[in-house]
């Protein structure tokens, strides 16, 4: 299996994914930070620091006039300790009352702001109202009244307070704010939209980069849980090409051959049974026939004359080496289909194959008036098989024509050779096999004409026998067959047969 490329692989689909959700979350988060501090900065700019000195020094003005003995610091955190800037307020003795607790003034600004207070309070008209004094460019270059100075860009800003036309106190409003208020000020808000921004992004990762895998994921789990409830046919989606897509894969392959290997047993548990009971059958019939005639036998009250005792005997041996041919049989396929008794391979001449057989059966081919004949093209064909089993494998096909071909009728045992196959056949002019039964002509004991089911001239287990032997060969065997025309057998031997190891051949077994 090729490597996984790396953009197919989960992991890495996962990661970049979310490397990319908090980048592009940063991003927002910083966008929004800066596009409200941005806001907030114009809101505060939008006012000026002497504007606010003024409304400050304005309002407290008012407020002490009315109450001589107002607490003034708690009136300026009351109504100034939430504003973006903070505000001072320094009293002639030097104080500083602050409207937030975090914040502070430089020294600088502090004794400017005190001498300011001071020469106010000794200028001549300095009570005279909110209009006297000079103005605040005027107090600005002087040092005098209401102004600002003190720096490039934001200048710091004074006003003085004034009560009953006399200079209470100077209101001080510094350049800029201090970081822990604007930090107080800004974070509430800031956590907020850092902890909307959280969610929502929580919410997108959640939809679009895990929610498909834990979807596949479930879908792959709902499968193994219907196959572990027995469900064979479970297979899970193997879209995609990642981990749990090749999981996927791998569990229905895992499937696939479980589901095999069910049906497998599934028939081969039929087939056992199948076997025992055609076995028990088999077996049943000569023994019933053998039991039947020994009692009869044994009966001391019936009086049997020498010929009727005779044929009593005769067919008890009859059916003892019927079941004998029977039992050998079966322990014979057995062996084979068990890959037991290792084939001793050796070149072999297909004529001499041919002869032997034809030896064996042509007496009882004569006496039903049955042509067997060879044909062999060309004539110096071998084969590299084991030649006791080849030759009871042939013996098996020519007994079973034999048996299926009438007066008459001709049987031809033919050898060729194909593009890499030795090409064996055994030809009859019988009675054929019709079309139902001719793909279960090599299963055990299955006889194709029912009226021959007690046919005691075979076991009907040879064509089982042969298709074993063939198939341990590495070759394989197939028959057609027209009925009332011909039948043929033909074996495939492949010409270079795999290399085998020696052994004792096994036992042979006959039809």
């Amino acid at each position: 299996m090729s490597e996984r490329a790396w953009f197919r692989s989960l992991y890495w689909r996962i990661a970049i994914g979310f490397v990319a959700f908090l980048a592009a979350l940063m991003v927002v988060q910083g966008a929004v930070t800066v596009w409200f501090l941005a806001r907030s900065s114009d809101a505060i700019a939008g006012r000026s620091t002497l504007d606010l000195a003024a409304l400050v020094a304005s309002d407290l003005g008012t407020a002490w006039s009315v109450d001589e003995n107002l607490d003034v610091e708690a009136y300026l955190r009351e109504h100034y300790g939430s504003h973006w800037r903070p505000v001072a307020l320094v009293l002639p003795d030097g104080r500083v009352l602050l409207s937030q607790p975090g914040a502070e003034v430089p020294p600088l600004l502090r004794e400017t702001a005190l001498r300011r207070l001071i020469r106010s309070a000794l200028r001549p008209g300095a009570g005279a109202g909110p209009g006297a004094g000079p103005g605040p460019g005027r107090g600005g270059r002087q040092g005098m009244g209401p102004g600002a100075g003190l720096g490039p860009g934001r200048p710091a800003a004074f006003y003085p307070v004034v009560v009953q036309d006399r200079v209470r106190a100077m209101v001080l409003v510094p350049p800029n704010a201090p970081l822990a208020v604007i930090i107080r000020q800004v974070a509430p808000v800031g956590l907020a939209i850092a902890a909307l921004l959280v969610l929502i992004g929580t919410m997108f990762a959640s939809v679009f980069i895990f929610r498909p895998a834990h979807k596949r994921l479930g879908q792959l789990e709902e499968a193994a849980k219907r196959l572990g409830t027995g469900d064979a046919t479970a297979r899970a989606p193997e879209s995609g090409g990642d981990e749990i897509a090749a999981v996927a894969r791998a569990f229905n392959r895992m499937a696939a051959d479980l589901s095999a290997r069910a049906d497998a047993l599934q028939t081969a548990d039929h087939d056992r049974r199948q076997l025992l009971a055609d076995v028990s059958h088999e077996l049943m019939t000569p023994l019933t026939a053998i039991r039947g005639y020994l009692e009869t036998l044994a009966m001391a009250e019936l009086a049997l004359n020498a010929d009727t005792r005779q044929r009593y005997l005769g067919i008890v041996r009859e059916e003892t080496a019927r079941l004998e041919r029977l039992i050998g049989d079966l322990m014979d396929l057995a062996r084979l289909e068990a890959g037991g008794g290792a084939l001793v391979r050796t070149e072999m001449p297909v004529d001499e194959l041919f002869r032997r057989v034809i030896e064996r059966h042509e007496r009882d081919a004569g006496l039903k008036h049955v042509t067997l004949t060879s044909r062999i093209t060309p004539p110096s064909i071998t084969v590299h098989v084991d030649p006791v089993r080849m030759e009871q494998a042939i013996q098996n096909l020519a007994a079973n024509a034999l048996r299926h071909t009438g007066s008459g009728g001709s049987i031809e045992l033919v050898a060729g050779v194909g593009p890499d196959t030795t090409l064996l056949s055994v030809r009859d002019t019988g009675e054929g096999i019709p079309a139902a039964h001719i793909g279960h002509v090599f299963d055990r004991f299955y006889k194709a004409d029912n009226s021959r089911a007690g046919d005691q001239r075979g076991s009907g287990l040879g064509l089982s026998i042969v298709k074993a032997i063939v198939e341990r060969h590495g070759g394989r065997i197939t028959v057609r067959s027209q009925e009332g025309l011909e039948t043929v057998f033909e074996i495939e031997l492949p010409r270079q047969p795999p290399s085998m190891p020696a052994a004792a051949s096994a036992s042979t077994g006959g039809d």
